[in-house]
């Protein structure tokens, strides 16, 4: 009898342990519409539309508190309005595409703030971005115009329902993204990513 008391007992303790690890560790999917820009002279003020996916881990440290680290794959699309306004040698009078792609492969690790109630959370954290577009040579001459690494800050919402889950956030880019380098200009150009990200997912 005391064996398959001591035998429950381990059994429920590995249950409980099993359901805790469950709660305090989840994983999930997520993508939508991604909404960019480049916040620069020369640049067009208006978002445009792209897609972002990607996968992340929410890790509940304490009640109403935890990190989510992510993994995102994000692409947009800049377009020149008045290459006029560069300061740069006038380089931008020899580009060969105005509308160049930005694609990202972005690593966010945000805080997840409960708002009153486990299921609404707000998410604050910075973010770094790797520039993964083949086409980073936008000049007539070969030149390089982007910088390959991106530092932002982002925040944001999310709604978790029992299996689908809802976001909303706004990513400022806080790092210069330009490369492009001026010999004669006292203030060389600078150029920031913004972006707005709607996305709907699922966590397992």
């Amino acid at each position: 009898m005391k064996k398959l008391f001591f035998a429950l007992a381990v059994i429920t303790c590995a249950t409980v342990s099993t359901v805790s690890a469950q709660k305090m560790i989840r994983f999930g999917i997520k993508g939508g519409a991604n909404l960019g820009k480049i916040d620069g002279t020369g640049y067009d003020e208006s978002f445009k539309l792209g897609y972002h996916l990607g996968g992340f881990a929410q890790i509940n440290l304490v009640k109403g508190f935890g990190i989510q680290p992510e993994v995102v794959f994000s692409t947009s699309k800049a377009e020149v309005k008045n290459t006029a306004e560069f300061e740069a040698d006038n380089e931008f009078q020899n580009l060969k595409e105005n509308k160049p792609n930005l694609n990202y492969l972005s690593i966010p690790v945000l805080a997840n703030i409960d708002l009153g109630s486990p299921r609404f959370k707000l998410q604050v954290g910075p973010q770094f971005s790797i520039l993964t577009s083949k086409k980073k040579n936008v000049f007539q001459e070969g030149k390089e115009a982007f910088k390959s690494g991106d530092f932002s800050a982002v925040g944001g919402l999310w709604l978790q329902l029992p299996i689908v889950n809802i976001s909303a956030r706004y990513v400022i880019g806080l790092s210069n993204v330009s490369d492009v380098t001026a010999s004669n200009a006292v203030n060389p150009d600078t150029w920031k990513n913004q972006a707005i990200q709607l996305g709907v997912g699922i966590t397992l």
